[in-house]
């Protein structure tokens, strides 16, 4: 997901270039958006991780 995050980031700087402000404002909303989920995963993950097998 953060992949996508970037791939839409520089869609959004490469349309900014090329003065389509409405493709780089859309391609940037989905980037930040992705991103957010992404950290948000990334936080759930560390959170709830796995754990080793109990030692005994």
């Amino acid at each position: 997901m953060l992949r996508y995050a970037i791939i839409f980031l520089v869609i959004a700087l490469i349309a900014e270039a090329f003065g389509v402000s409405g493709v780089a404002g859309e391609a940037a909303w989905i980037a930040h958006v992705l991103l957010l989920i992404a950290v948000i995963f990334i936080i759930i993950s560390f959170v709830s991780g796995r754990r080793g097998p109990p030692v005994a």
